[in-house]
Parts: structure tokens; C-alpha cells; sequence
């Protein structure tokens, strides 16, 4: 009778040491040095091979990082599939785009292998973006670690809400990262993680075809083409991709933003033209703050009282 017990014992202890509160707890780079010492190789192993085999997934990774942490905090509420009670992130319009999520699940089940229910998926999405980015040649920095998931998404309407808008213009987007105690800097250095990946048109269109003097006219003209292709899509940075540099701020100088948010950060003149052509000219500058901003950005905890977890898969609570 005790043996036939023993299994439903074992559930319960294992979701009572997984599940918790949210608290602030404060985060650690050695956060798994004894329990996952292996965390960062797994990561870093697994994304270079799907970024070798695919390296779109490097900017996608990024983007479902800066979703993830602008929406209730770094809790991979993002990765939440919906069910029929809850409706996920996922189904929320800006997010209909978002892909690579299938890296973090085969980041995920790795380290399910060497150290099961131990490393969050908020944790792996912070590495897995920190990692992007190196290996699109960018900086790499010391990411804090010790984040938990949530148990629940937010709804598709609060996520729209809360996620900037290709349209935003300075005002709102300086609004936006504030609520989340992102200064200007951070906000400047953050938007260029725009200097790889793509577009879809309907969040240029407007941009590229209605009258607009803030656009380099022969930027303009050529991307048009790109909402009649077959992708329909349009890189940021058209001479270099998929090459994590400052060649963002460069474009924003030359009129050659690709959204209006991208466009709005510079031409009113002040601190804010003058942190573009900061970086424009200093790439190792814009390295610098990214890094910085991204460490910071990855430290916005989830609200007070939302229940957390270590997920066994990213995709799904535990039980």
C-alpha cells in the first residue's frame, strides 16, 4: 500500500519545491554554480547549432526576450501556451510574428537532461538572447541568474497595451520604458537590437508611402519593393543584416530608420540626437550601454505575489 503511495508523494513535494512567490529576490550570476554548473554551455551549445542551421533565430530569440521582460517582468509568461481558462501572450497581435520558440524548447529539454526542474525558462530565454548576440557578432556580458516562470500570461489585450507600437512616437516610447526604469540611455541603447533581423510591411507601410518628410526618399522607394515581394518583409539595417553592430544609429542620421519608433529617436535635437550620433560613431560605446541596458532590462522582476515556478516545460504551468 505505502509503494503504490510513494509516486503521488514525490508529485507533491516536487511542485511544492518548484512553485513560489514572486518576491524581488535578487539575482545571481553563480545562481546555478552547484546546482546546473553546465547551465551556460547547454545554452550557448544549443544556439549555436539551430543559429548555424538557421540564423534567423538569433534576432528571433532577442525579440521573444524583449517581449517576454516588457510584459509582467522577465517571467517567460511569453512561452505560455493558451488554454481554455487563459488566453496566452502568444495570441496578443504584436506577438503573432514572434518566432524561435522551438530554441528555447531544445535549450529547455537539454537541460531538463543534466539537471531536471532546476533552470527556469526565464533564465534560458536571458541566456539565449545574451548568446544571440555574440554570435551575430555583438558584445556578451555577465547575465544575472535566478529568475522564475510564471504560472499565468497576461492577456492578449494588456500585452498589446504594453508592448511599444512600430508608430510610437518619442514621447510615448520614453513613457513606456520609464514604467519598466528604463531611462533614455537605456531606451537609445535597447533600440538597437534593431540593427538585425526584419519587418513586416504592415508595420512600415505607412511609413514608406504616405507623405513623410523624415524619410531619405530613395530608402523610401526601395522599400516599397519589399511589401510587394513574396516575404513581404524588409531587413532594419539593409547593408549588414545579420551583423549585431552600430549601424542602426547610422541609418537613423541618414533618415533610413525602418519604423517611425525607429526614426522618431533622432532629429529633435538634445541628448537624444546626441546619444544616436554617440553610437554611431562608437561602436564599442553602443556595446557598452546595450550590454548594460540589457543586464538591467533582464532584472524586471515580475509583479508582487504572482505565482512562480521553475516549468518543467516552457510551454505549459506545472500540474
Amino acid at each position: 500500500m505505502a509503494s503504490s503511495r510513494a509516486p503521488c508523494w514525490v508529485a507533491l513535494l516536487l511542485f511544492v519545491a518548484l512553485v513560489a512567490t514572486a518576491n524581488g529576490s535578487e539575482l545571481s550570476a553563480g545562481y546555478y554554480e552547484k546546482t546546473c554548473p553546465n547551465v551556460q554551455h547547454v545554452v550557448r551549445s544549443v544556439m549555436a547549432s539551430r543559429v548555424a542551421a538557421q540564423p534567423r533565430m538569433a534576432p528571433a530569440v532577442l525579440r521573444l526576450f524583449f517581449h517576454d521582460c516588457f510584459i509582467n517582468g522577465c517571467d517567460a509568461s511569453v512561452l505560455l501556451d493558451a488554454t481554455p481558462s487563459s488566453p496566452g501572450e502568444k495570441d496578443a497581435e504584436p506577438n503573432a510574428s514572434l518566432t524561435g520558440y522551438t530554441v528555447i524548447h531544445d535549450i529547455k529539454s537539454a537541460l531538463e537532461h543534466d539537471c531536471p526542474a532546476t533552470v527556469s525558462c526565464a533564465d534560458v530565454i536571458a541566456l539565449a538572447s545574451r548568446d544571440a548576440v555574440a554570435l551575430l557578432g555583438g558584445p556578451t556580458w555577465s547575465v544575472p541568474l535566478g529568475r522564475k516562470d510564471s504560472r499565468f500570461a497576461a492577456d492578449p489585450e494588456s500585452t498589446k497595451k504594453g508592448l511599444p507600437s512600430p508608430k510610437d512616437d518619442l514621447g510615448e516610447l520614453v513613457t513606456m520604458f520609464a514604467e519598466l526604469n528604463l531611462d533614455a540611455r537605456d531606451m537609445t541603447a535597447l533600440s538597437g537590437a534593431h540593427t538585425v533581423g526584419m519587418a513586416s510591411c504592415d508595420t512600415y507601410r505607412d511609413r514608406v508611402y504616405g507623405p513623410n518628410g523624415d524619410i531619405d526618399p530613395f530608402f523610401a522607394q526601395t522599400t516599397r519593393q519589399t511589401c510587394q515581394g513574396t516575404s513581404g518583409k524588409a531587413p532594419f539595417d539593409v547593408q549588414t543584416p545579420m551583423r549585431f553592430d552600430n549601424a542602426y544609429y547610422r541609418n537613423l542620421i541618414a533618415r533610413r530608420g525602418l519604423l517611425t519608433s525607429d526614426q522618431t529617436l533622432y532629429g529633435g535635437g538634445g541628448l537624444q540626437d546626441n546619444l544616436v550620433e554617440m553610437y554611431s560613431a562608437d561602436g564599442e560605446a553602443f556595446a557598452r550601454d546595450f550590454a548594460k541596458a540589457m543586464v538591467k532590462m533582464g532584472n524586471i522582476p515580475p509583479p508582487k505575489g504572482m505565482p512562480v515556478e521553475v516549468r518543467l516545460r516552457c510551454s505549459m504551468a506545472n500540474y
